[in-house]
């Protein structure tokens, strides 16, 4: 929705306040004028482009919805469209951001002390400090609850062993955001703020990977990790903690990837316009537009599924539920139209001199991550029959 016509199918356009569209034209500014010139490369030689962590900040998407303590306070639609302009540059350097605010800032703004509050917050909204989250380990994905690292007592200190995996930002990171047991069962499940380095923190890059690229992630392996009782946020025990944080980061995943829907669709309108087969742009082909106006319809359909979420979650009612439904759909959605467009622009789709082939690859992550398709398949089952699929 970066700007009127084919990236605003359904005008939503009108739909948006003075202040949302400065937001969203701010993202778009340092999406075309700072992001879009280097991310090919940095994609390519599977970079973090943290350079750019400081304009990242400017735009006040970092904690962009917290108020006070430095963040940018703005309202949930404003906050979901410029995230879909930051997805729109790149899947990496949104998670950067999602992670950063909602799966670290978040946390701290909701369950922590003052003290953490004033510690953490202005100087992560900064970009002078960065986080991650630390839930998934190489034994605990899709259930959370069955996690092995732990926290014990020892005085007045937590001594923390365990291993966490797939830390976006962890490579980078200041501080972690660890989640673990200090009982035996979910319900002792607390979060500890881990500073990096910390003695027995051991952080390493996750290499090899063919997805998400431009983005840091790393694993942590903690033995016999101490930290004091001030590490601890005091506001929240047992699953209820990283599930809610995981819903806060869900939603912006359902606006971001429209972002990078409207890339593909933009890219593959303006390649099939540009292409001469048999005497003819290929956009005047019936097949062609055809898949045109699939990416076209679907776009819109997902830029106001985003957008009534915004309006809801804006009003305290969007629901866990509703937050699985966008996550699913519009995932699901943008990943079909990058492999459409990818399927326009034939041989030369799969170069990185277009966008549609590595949103392709990234998109493909962002459908496993913060809950795969099929456990949010599994959610909204439960939503419509009552029955838990899960037990």
């Amino acid at each position: 929705m970066h700007a009127l016509g084919i990236a605003d199918p359904l005008s939503l356009e009108g739909e948006l306040s003075e202040a949302e569209r400065r937001v969203r034209d701010a993202a778009a500014a340092f999406v075309d004028g700072s992001l879009l010139p280097v991310i090919a490369d940095a994609f390519e030689a599977g970079r973090f482009p943290s350079e750019l962590v400081p304009e990242i900040a400017a735009t006040g998407l970092l904690g962009g919805t917290i108020q006070g303590h430095g963040c940018a306070g703005l309202g949930h639609v404003a906050y979901g469209l410029a995230l879909a302009e930051l997805e729109r540059g790149d899947s990496g350097v949104r998670s950067f951001a999602s992670v950063q605010g909602a799966l670290v800032m978040w946390p701290i703004a909701a369950y922590g002390t003052e003290e953490q509050k004033a510690r953490w917050l202005p100087r992560l909204a900064r970009g002078e400090a960065i986080g991650c989250f630390g839930l998934t380990e190489p034994e605990a994905g899709s259930d959370p609850g069955s996690m092995r690292t732990h926290a014990r007592r020892d005085g007045s200190d937590w001594v923390l062993d365990g291993e966490k995996r797939w830390l976006t930002n962890g490579p980078l990171a200041q501080v972690a955001l660890v989640w673990a047991k200090t009982g035996d069962g979910p319900e002792t499940i607390r979060g500890l703020l881990v500073e990096l380095p910390s003695p027995g923190a051991t952080m390493s890059s996750i290499p090899r990977r063919m997805s998400l690229r431009a983005s840091a992630s790393g694993q942590l392996r903690l033995d016999g990790v101490r930290v004091p009782e001030a590490a601890v946020l005091p506001g929240v025990q047992g699953l209820k903690g990283p599930l809610s944080c995981l819903n806060q980061a869900r939603y912006g995943i359902a606006w971001g990837v429209t972002g990078a829907h409207a890339a593909c669709l933009e890219s593959a309108r303006d390649y099939s316009k540009s292409r001469i087969q048999f005497n003819r742009p290929i956009a005047a082909r019936q097949l062609v537009q055809q898949k045109l106006a699939e990416i076209y319809s679907s776009l819109g359909q997902a830029q106001l599924l985003a957008y009534r979420m915004g309006r809801l979650k804006e009003q305290g009612r969007l629901t866990p539920a509703q937050v699985s439904l966008g996550k699913r759909a519009n995932v699901a959605a943008a990943l079909e139209a990058a492999r459409s467009a990818r399927e326009v622009l034939g041989g030369n789709g799969i170069l990185l001199d277009h966008p549609p082939m590595r949103h392709l690859m990234n998109l493909e992550t962002v459908k496993t991550y913060e809950g795969t398709h099929d456990v949010h398949t599994l959610v909204l089952g439960r939503e419509v029959s009552g029955l838990d699929a899960f037990a």
